[in-house]
């Protein structure tokens, strides 16, 4: 009954969005030749939209619509680099600049990213995550537990921000980019008194509430039928440790603040790309495969062939789950360690990530902690940041992060990549360890 009353009340408040869930749940009944039909249809449309409304894309995709037909392998890639330089030029003309904002991203590869985004865009990608949910039996009105990093992400009118109180909304979020152990023991006794149906947040802050539910024995409801991991990668070791310790199978979800909703896994444990909202390739570049990405939805600011900076592979096979969606798996990336303080405090990556928010002017950048007391911020970049970046910098981490610690800043010409190519934006210590299996804990 009361999740009835939440989710009526919460459709009257969001029609749009529940709008666009219907429409989603629509074309996931489709067959699979009618979807795919569907996906080539939308990309047809997109690349035309783009070519005429952006000054962007007037200059880039011309030369490619006078062909039959449409092969998206020939279109030029989207860069990180493009977007921070024509970030003006990608935004549609058709736009009502009054509703258009910017968001930032930090960059899980190291580089700030600034992309325009509106109220339509937001209430898509709620409608797309409500989707993800329902793989695991969740319907509107059930009741959701956030474990979030991003400060901007739960304040009012962020992504997982309450809007009229948290009854309406049936989801609560905890603000998971500092911890200590005594708030892993809070955070997993608010879980007992929530009684959550699905768990969604970063793998390493929920590995760490489901090591410290293992270790003291604390019983989790029987309400939660789901963990969603995202934002981050999930290695097979915090898998195994999240299902031990709250009883229930850990989703996996893949997209970006640009490109939200990508892919999530289904309950088979197969990742599925959502046809309906992207187009994904799997390019060969030197000894990696480069996902390339394309909205098929935001034509605000089109992305088309957008390099993720991730990678990983399209596969042929299907899923016995039943959804008309093709396959994907990752390779490992967005591999980021967590900063620990002297005073046994825990600093989620997605911290430093959001304190360079903005500096686009920045090329590359890396945290590097090699003593519990010092920090190290290694920046490629045209020119030494100003007094004021620097003073703003230290202030935030002495008062965020540790009073004593001490902030070093280098201007490099380049960031060494790890041994498997990838690029790290935070370092921390014991970063020698492999991420692929779980980590020593020290007594």
């Amino acid at each position: 009954m009361i999740e009835r009353l939440r989710h009526g009340l919460h459709r009257r408040r969001h029609p749009l969005r529940y709008a666009q869930l219907d429409t989603l749940l629509h074309t996931q009944a489709l067959p699979r030749d009618a979807l795919l039909a569907k996906q080539q249809r939308d990309l047809t449309d997109m690349v035309a939209f783009a070519a005429a409304h952006t000054p962007y894309y007037a200059e880039t995709l011309t030369p490619f619509l006078d062909r039959d037909s449409l092969d998206i392998s020939t279109l030029p890639i989207l860069r990180k680099d493009d977007v921070i330089r024509r970030l003006d030029d990608l935004l549609s003309q058709t736009a009502d600049r009054s509703q258009a904002k910017i968001g930032h991203t930090g960059g899980s590869t190291g580089k700030p990213l600034a992309f325009w985004y509106d109220d339509a865009k937001h209430e898509l990608m709620r409608a797309g995550m409500m989707r993800s949910y329902m793989l695991a039996g969740w319907r509107p009105g059930q009741k959701i537990l956030n474990f979030w990093g991003a400060r901007q992400d739960v304040v009012p009118g962020g992504v997982f921000g309450a809007q009229i109180g948290d009854f309406i909304a049936a989801e609560h979020t905890l603000a998971a980019f500092e911890y200590t152990e005594a708030q892993l023991v809070e955070w997993a006794c608010f879980i007992q008194r929530y009684r959550p149906v699905l768990l969604q947040g970063y793998a390493s802050v929920l590995a760490e509430v489901a090591r410290v539910v293992i270790e003291k024995r604390l019983p989790m409801p029987a309400t939660l039928i789901g963990i969603y991991s995202t934002a981050e990668v999930l290695n097979g070791w915090q898998r195994r440790r999240m299902e031990q310790a709250f009883g229930c199978k850990v989703y996996n979800q893949y997209g970006c603040r640009e490109i939200p909703n990508i892919a999530c896994e289904c309950s088979h444990g197969n990742m599925h790309v959502f046809t309906d909202m992207v187009a994904l390739e799997s390019v060969r570049t030197g000894d990696e495969d480069r996902l390339i990405v394309t909205s098929l939805t935001n034509r605000l600011m089109p992305m088309i062939r957008y390099d993720i900076g991730d990678s990983g592979r399209l596969l042929d096979s299907e899923c016995a789950c039943g959804l008309p969606f093709p396959l994907m798996e990752m390779d490992l990336c967005r591999q980021n360690d967590l900063i620990r303080t002297r005073s046994g405090k825990t600093i989620h990556p997605s911290y430093f990530n959001r304190l360079l928010y903005g500096k686009t002017e920045i090329a590359q950048y890396q945290w590097v902690q090699r003593d519990p007391g010092r920090l190290a911020l290694n920046l490629v970049a045209p020119r030494p940041p100003d007094a004021a970046t620097l003073a703003f910098l230290e202030a935030h981490i002495r008062q965020d992060v540790d009073p004593q610690m001490v902030l070093e800043v280098n201007c490099l010409n380049e960031i060494p990549r790890t041994v498997s190519g990838k690029h790290r934006f935070v370092i921390g210590l014991g970063a020698e360890r492999c991420g692929h299996e779980e980590p020593p804990r020290s007594e």
